[in-house]
């Protein structure tokens, strides 16, 4: 799939995807069955087509000050979700279904680009972030009524919205002896110890799962090694005709290997929980 930069690119993108090819709704229906077998081919035209429709929806948030390109590709991430979540069996188009995820996305980045600071985290602080932007409006009773929020919470929140926010190249100011706001914020650097305990929860995991798959039968081996611990993954086609039985077969039998896989992995964890309590 297209990706964005900057300005010229996003004319060059723009005028890409207007010729990308439109599907009839039988055609996005075999696709989307041949996504979920594992088709990636099929999956990359499937989004591919939907991407025009993504552009269409970014171009409605043109005017809070974010850049159009990065709004686009907000919007893209969105359709992939969707994309991913599709069922072509439940009667509506890709772009239907997938209006909902490219607004999320988008809506989700533009409150996030609007500050530093996280607002936005329900539908009336995003009402009230609208409403301010465009009134500044600044008494909390007249902020709650257009947003739907109650006065205290508006009352809370007038403060973050009419702060501006420090930049971190400042200059350095007595009261912090010389530091810079960057220099007063705490390393997020993972600790020595923190490091260790994380390579050990990975190790044991990785035995974990190494034990798990060596308990499956020989052929729930190579269909779970096949699908999911390899980095180009088999379709289920593919692996039918290898074991020469239907696609739907395979299926089957890689779900009851996950299942018997996840009951497993549970227990391993919790063996040393349990020789710890």
């Amino acid at each position: 799939m297209s990706t964005i930069s900057d300005r010229p690119t996003l004319t060059a993108y723009r005028a890409d995807i207007a010729h990308r090819e439109t599907l009839t709704p039988q055609e996005e229906r075999d696709l989307a069955r041949r996504c979920r077998e594992g088709d990636r081919d099929a999956s990359r035209r499937l989004i591919e087509a939907c991407l025009p429709f993504v552009m269409t929806i970014a171009f409605e948030y043109r005017r809070w000050g974010i850049p159009l390109e990065d709004i686009v590709q907000e919007g893209n991430i969105g359709l992939l979700k969707a994309a991913e979540r599709y069922d072509p069996d439940r009667g509506c188009r890709l772009v239907t279904y997938a209006a909902y995820w490219i607004r999320a996305e988008i809506r989700e980045y533009v409150v996030r680009g609007y500050r530093i600071v996280r607002l936005g985290s329900s539908k009336s602080e995003r009402r009230a972030l609208r409403i301010y932007r465009k009134t500044r409006e600044q008494n909390p009773s007249a902020l709650a009524a257009a947003s739907g929020m109650t006065t205290e919470k508006a009352t809370a929140l007038l403060p973050l919205l009419m702060a501006r926010d420090v930049s971190l190249e400042g200059s350095a100011t007595a009261e912090g002896e010389g530091l810079t706001p960057a220099d007063r914020i705490a390393s997020d650097a993972v600790s020595p110890e923190d490091a260790a305990c994380q390579a050990d929860e990975r190790r044991q995991m990785s035995d974990a799962l190494r034990r798990v798959v060596d308990e499956l039968t020989p052929r729930e081996q190579s269909i779970v090694r096949w699908r999911w611990l390899t980095e180009t993954p088999r379709t289920l086609e593919q692996l039918g005709v290898e074991f020469g039985i239907s696609k739907e077969r395979v299926r089957q039998i890689e779900e009851r290997a996950k299942k018997r896989m996840r009951a497993r992995l549970e227990e391993l964890v919790s063996e040393p929980l349990a020789r710890s309590a």
